[in-house]
């Protein structure tokens, strides 16, 4: 038989391990099978490209996960392969064939309950500190700057008069960000507090306790410490803060292309994956909201 020609080729020719050949046993074994459902008695020679697009289906269907449909399908590309090489034939119906694509995961985010609660009714140290580590959350939530965004951000950089924050991003590439009121009315706040306790301070707008840019680390610890009081989740981050400022601009009817504009990306299939988030977001909401949102399908 061809298949265990072929499996004993992977054994005899290229050491493949027992554990490595019964996984490709098993894909043929099952390519096999999905053929033979279809009434039809497997040849090798006359499978068509579009059954193994149907078995790729039919697979997913049946909610094998992408990585397990790129190993089955591996093991039949490599099959042909050895038909090919070997003089068998000449034909091969899986080079036309493309696997799935691996799913990109969607960003963590935190809620927007959560984030009320984080910036509400969370007490602050009194002091310069306290205010500072507070308009760092926010600054993050309310603009979705990225971490060394805010860091670089320098005082002339926060425009009152157009009430508007002037951000710096990659390749050196400049962004408009509009100050909502809550936002504007506490960075005077802080910035009067800051030359208050700094007058001597040079150009950055986020101080450490000396006075100096406040670094990466400081930034992380103050939004890791403070986010992990109001939530769970692991691998709180800046950049978590910039996912929920996209997620809540979404959920509540920005228009994708402003996101885009918002977050600085340079193409709108890297805002995309917001939609994705808020989809599943709308999903959660109708199971638990809808009276048959729970039931399952028969």
């Amino acid at each position: 038989m061809l298949k265990e020609e072929f499996l004993h080729y992977l054994k005899a020719e290229r050491n493949y391990s027992d554990l490595t050949i019964n996984s490709y046993r098993e894909s043929l074994d099952f390519f096999s099978a999905y053929v033979e459902k279809q009434n039809r008695t497997i040849d090798w020679f006359s499978v068509q490209s579009g059954d193994i697009r149907e078995w790729i289906i039919d697979l997913m269907d049946k909610g094998s996960a992408t990585s397990t449909v790129n190993t089955r399908l591996s093991a039949l590309r490599s099959f042909y392969r050895f038909l090919n090489v070997n003089g068998k034939t000449n034909y091969d119906p899986t080079a036309v064939i493309t696997g799935p694509k691996r799913p990109k995961p969607l960003p963590k985010f935190v809620r927007e309950n959560l984030m009320d609660k984080l910036l509400d009714e969370m007490v602050y140290p009194e002091g310069f500190m306290g205010q500072r580590d507070r308009m760092v959350l926010l600054t993050f939530y309310s603009t979705g700057i990225r971490l060394a965004e805010l860091i670089g951000l320098d005082v002339k950089d926060v425009d009152f008069f157009s009430h508007a924050l002037k951000v710096t991003g990659k390749r050196n590439k400049q962004r408009i960000i509009p100050l909502g009121p809550e936002m504007e009315g506490e960075m005077r706040q802080y910035m009067t507090s800051r030359a208050t306790e700094f007058p001597d301070a040079g150009d950055a707008l986020f101080l450490n306790g000396k006075g100096e840019r406040i670094s990466r680390g400081q930034v992380t610890r103050i939004v890791k410490e403070r986010l992990g009081m109001v939530t769970t989740q692991e691998h709180l981050s800046p950049h978590i803060l910039r996912h929920s400022f996209a997620t809540a601009m979404m959920n509540n009817g920005a228009e994708i292309e402003s996101v885009k504009e918002l977050l600085g990306h340079q193409s709108l299939g890297t805002t995309q994956i917001y939609t994705h988030t808020t989809f599943e977001e709308l999903k959660k909401a109708y199971r638990q909201a809808h009276p048959r949102g729970e039931k399952q399908e028969e």
